[in-house]
């Protein structure tokens, strides 16, 4: 394992909301399949055929089995796994004014999710994932991150048929999940994960993210993630080192690793979560192969930076299969620890 260097900022702050954790932590970058008797009562709440009621309670219970399984694997830092979420995009515009229902969109493959339309001016108007976060951290003694999907790649990933520009309708966007932050924070949440998939679509407007994630987290004490997946980054790591976040967590597996070399030359003061699991690969990692991925993981950051992840959620992976990745991510962190 690399040398620990001094505690980082990122670990003070951490201490300062009275969070201990090994050195390598670990954590699953967000979602985690839903049984099939959730998805067929989502199906049947949306046709009209189900009562409230019984979607939350399975919702709740989906959740506290994967805290008992992350528990179980050996993770660091948990996640609820948006059981209590579709996707995340329409859950959150379900939940604001001034979105209307969308078409289906594909994402990839064959995976799809109704991309939202912005038809009216966009406003917080209830808790979106406060009160779920904080369901789920009764469950367990470990820290539970909450999961927001960034002003950015919400404006992006829906149909603006309302506002002028982008720029005017991340603005409103902003000032909505601020509201959100507020209801987090009240709910007692220490580590928040903003999902920022969009942040390197168009570098040459990277001031558009910067100014929305500053004004987005500003005055709060949260340990602030900020998650990207599947993207170039190269062209943008150099402005993100000023965004006001604790922990860049990053896609790696997926792409072969590639963006370490750069990563590894470039440097950065963050903690930087690595993805060393490939959450679109069926192939549950063998000790080998996390051997080789960890070996490029550690040499790219301090180990006093170093965190272990998944690249992206693994909702589309069986619960067989995520089990045996969550598993061997948190074997891995350990083998690292006592190298």
């Amino acid at each position: 394992m690399a040398k620990a260097a001094s505690v980082t900022a990122g670990r003070k702050k951490l201490a300062a909301l009275g969070i201990t954790l090994p050195p390598i932590p670990t954590a699953a970058a967000g979602s985690l399949p839903k049984p099939a008797d959730l998805i067929e009562l989502r199906y049947r709440m949306a046709r009209g055929i189900q009562v409230a009621g019984e979607l939350d309670r399975k919702e709740k219970l989906s959740a506290e089995l994967w805290i008992r399984t992350q528990e179980r694997a050996g993770l660091d830092v948990l996640v609820e796994g948006d059981q209590a979420r579709g996707d995340m995009i329409s859950h959150f515009a379900k939940k604001m004014d001034g979105f209307s229902p969308g078409g289906l969109v594909r994402v990839y493959g064959n995976r799809f999710y109704r991309r939202p339309v912005v038809s009216g001016p966009v406003a917080w108007k209830q808790p979106i994932m406060a009160d779920t976060w904080k369901v789920t951290q009764r469950m367990t003694r470990q820290p539970v991150k909450a999961i927001l999907t960034g002003p950015v790649t919400l404006a992006d990933w829906s149909f603006n048929e309302h506002y002028p520009n982008r720029e005017a309708l991340v603005r409103d966007l902003v000032v909505a999940l601020r509201k959100e932050m507020s209801a987090l924070s009240d709910a007692g949440a220490k580590i928040v994960q903003i999902d920022e998939p969009a942040l390197s679509v168009r570098p040459a407007e990277f001031s558009l993210v910067a100014d929305a994630i500053k004004e987005l987290v500003a005055g709060f004490k949260f340990y602030v993630i900020l998650h990207h997946a599947f993207g170039n980054l190269t062209p943008v790591w150099k402005p993100m080192q000023a965004l006001p976040v604790d922990q860049f967590s990053l896609e790696a597996a997926n792409s072969g690793m590639a963006f370490l070399s750069s990563m590894k030359k470039l440097g950065t003061d963050k903690d930087v979560a690595v993805g060393v699991i490939d959450a679109h690969s069926r192939l549950v990692e063998t000790p080998a192969i996390l051997k080789d991925r960890v070996k490029i993981a550690s040499s790219a950051v301090p180990a006093a930076q170093l965190w272990l992840t998944t690249d992206s959620g693994l909702r589309t992976r069986t619960a067989d299969e995520t089990i045996s990745k969550l598993k061997a991510l948190a074997q891995a962190a350990t083998r690292l620890r006592t190298a």
